[in-house]
């Protein structure tokens, strides 16, 4: 594991305008920076950078943080790998954390795996355009595809020598171990004697998400029977093909820009769509789609198009995935290609704009492909056409979403003129049938999600109760991060006899930090902030403070988990809109919260206090009302205490309030 002091070491060498800077054409704007969303289409600018702060915030998608967090959205990054890219960018040399032999070793292993993989990458990509023998047999074959030398580079395309053990004599002249070469299926040693997996075949570097060397596939050129026709690099602890998708780091952005991902068979079906200028394109290799290679396309899009050539096999494969990935929560379509097309030679052939035509108006959706597939199987066969349709049934019962479900049997319903009361009965055996196999606990779990969704829209419904406190709760937690460790000076209140031995009220101002201003202020009202979200963000604010001598906004982040980290940038970055529509351009100068910290403390606890006196007067009225026949005059004389103590609350702000609803 990367140590505490490299991550720290990262974070605070790193400049978050630099990063981002790197994948996004960035502008200044005033102390800030904005430039054009990379998560949307759009026009106008809605991304904006606070160097000041450390973070980003887009806008116009809701996404935000600090730099790795930008890695993680854009480059779909792994906390560690973010680590290590920007390690890597800013020269800083990764420290690994202490541990027992036996990590150590496996950490080693994988490490010199992925090492010998790169320069094994590098290898047959220097062959193919330097030497003689990669340039009339590798070279040719790529070009005789159409391949330009863009695409060739950029999917590092390689060539392996005829020569027995041509990559094996390289790799160990430069200090590679025969142990990695072998371990990666690069080279395969018998008798002593190690000779190439991968000789005579052109290359196609298989990488993972963040880039790294996986494996690789090798297709043969000559017509030898023997001889497969294409070689994938066997498991090992870096490759496991059930777990990868060919292109994923070339289509990562482009997936989950456009919301949607191609899925093909082959290679050369993903070189040639990105050729086209369709980038958003995996291949799963020439291996049945799996749950894990769903599930990594999940990661960057819900929405699934399959493409398939016309041959009834590619068919079949087709429908068996479909189930797969409906039972992953995604949406699935397919499309087919004219008979003795595929999705290469088709791409080829084809400009990009009739390209895009085509997918869009070709791509159907699982219900209508299945019955436009297997109708022409059915014909007049009734007890084909009843298999057929509990074949569609089945697929829509792989549907977590109910909803979804039920607008699926209404088409079925429609396509292959059957009652949807038939449908649902049998949807229903089969949605049983599965609950029983799964154990009770997950049978009542559409019932517990209709009480959820009960109680949710009920959440719903008062929302505006409370939508004051939200927005009263949120300014405490801004007032916090901005300027929690700042000294200010607050006045306090207090009672106590005066000279003529009356009670009255005084007046003394005291020097607090603001965090400690607010949290005794919460204390002395016994107040804990309703929102959950918020009132945990609070409490570790609090913890924070009293642990730190100073508070540093970048170390504060990077400690965060997800979902607090993006409500801290939300909040931090919400004055940050303002600067999108330039407001000091046109001489309107908002005034700095720094020149009123203590007044808006002050207020926003006051506010606080009044607001919730506000929903006790409102529930004593409403047991008043509701027990009209019971003796209410303590409950009256309570709202007139309360009375007099919002009448103190509005004096203190030095305005008359009038009452929230």
């Amino acid at each position: 594991m990367i140590s505490k002091a490299t991550i720290d070491t990262v974070f605070e060498t790193a400049r978050v305008e630099e990063v981002i800077g790197d994948f996004v054409n960035l502008k200044r704007a005033g102390s800030n920076f904005k430039g054009l969303s990379p998560f949307s289409e759009e026009r106008s600018p809605s991304f904006m950078v606070s160097p000041a702060k450390g973070i980003w915030k887009d806008f116009s998608s809701g996404k935000g943080g600090n730099s790795v967090a930008f890695l993680m959205e854009h480059e779909h990054f792994t906390y560690p790998e973010a680590i290590r890219y920007l390690a890597k960018k800013y020269n800083i040399e990764i420290e690994e954390t202490e541990q027992t032999d036996e990590e150590k070793a496996n950490t080693d292993i994988r490490e010199s795996m992925y090492l010998v993989s790169e320069f094994a990458k590098t290898y047959f990509h220097n062959t193919l355009l330097n030497s003689e023998e990669g340039k009339a047999i590798g070279y040719s074959y790529f070009k005789e595809r159409g391949f330009t030398n863009e695409t060739i580079k950029k999917f590092g395309l390689g060539y392996s020598p005829e020569a027995w053990d041509a990559f094996t004599k390289e790799a160990l002249g430069k200090g590679y171990k025969l142990e990695f070469l072998e371990s990666t299926g690069l080279t395969i040693a018998r008798e002593d004697k190690p000779f190439d997996r991968f000789k005579g075949r052109v290359m196609f570097p298989i990488q993972s998400m963040s880039g790294r060397v996986l494996g690789f596939g090798g297709r043969i050129l000559t017509n030898d029977k023997k001889a497969a026709k294409y070689l994938n690099s066997p498991e090992s602890d870096i490759y496991h093909k059930s777990k990868v998708l060919y292109g994923i780091y070339q289509a990562k952005q482009s997936i989950a820009k456009l919301d949607n991902c191609y899925l093909v068979e082959g290679y050369t079906d993903v070189v040639q769509f990105n050729q086209a200028g369709i980038e958003n394109v995996v291949a799963s290799s020439g291996t049945a789609l799996t749950p894990d290679q769903i599930r990594l396309v999940n990661r960057l899009t819900k929405n699934i198009t399959m493409l398939f050539d016309g041959d009834a096999a590619g068919l079949r494969a087709s429908i068996r995935g479909i189930d797969l990935i409906l039972e992953e929560g995604m949406n699935v379509k397919v499309c087919t290609f004219p008979d003795g097309e595929d999705p290469d030679s088709f791409a080829k052939k084809t400009s990009h704009d009739d390209l895009v035509y085509y997918l869009e108006n070709n791509a159907k959706d699982f219900i209508q492909f299945k019955a436009s597939i297997l109708m022409n199987e059915a014909k007049n066969d009734p007890i084909k056409k009843a298999d057929l349709i509990r074949d569609m049934v089945v697929s829509i019962s792989k549907i977590p979403d109910r909803i979804q479900r039920e607008i699926y049997i209404q088409e079925c319903s429609r396509i292959m003129d059957i009652s949807e009361q038939v449908l649902q009965s049998t949807l229903a055996q089969l949605v049983q049938k599965e609950a029983n196999e799964v154990g009770k606990k997950h049978s009542n779990s559409e019932t517990t999600q209709k009480a959820f969704e009960v109680v949710k829209n009920e959440s719903i419904v008062g929302a505006h109760k409370v939508d004051i406190l939200y927005r009263l709760e949120r300014k405490i937690i801004e007032i916090l991060l901005l300027y929690g460790n700042k000294e200010e000076e607050f006045e306090d209140t207090f009672l106590k006899a005066n000279e003529d031995g009356e009670i009255a009220t005084f007046t003394e101002k005291k020097q607090y930090k603001v965090h400690q201003r607010i949290y005794l202020s919460l204390q002395e009202d016994e107040v804990e902030l309703a929102n959950p979200l918020f009132r945990d963000i609070f409490n570790n604010l609090i913890t924070y403070f009293n642990q730190q001598e100073s508070f540093n906004l970048e170390q504060y982040l990077m400690h965060l988990e997800p979902d607090f980290a993006q409500e801290v940038t939300d909040i931090l970055m919400e004055d940050e809109r303002l600067v999108l529509h330039d407001w000091e351009g046109q001489n309107i100068f908002p005034k700095s919260k720094n020149d009123t910290i203590g007044q808006n403390v002050s207020e926003t606890i006051l506010t606080m206090r009044w607001y919730l006196v506000g929903m006790i007067i409102e529930e004593l009225k409403n047991s008043i009302l509701s027990e009209s026949n019971s003796d209410n005059t303590e409950s009256m004389s309570m709202i007139m205490d309360y009375n007099i103590l919002i009448h103190s609350f509005s004096k203190k702000l030095g305005r008359v309030m009038s009452r929230y609803n």
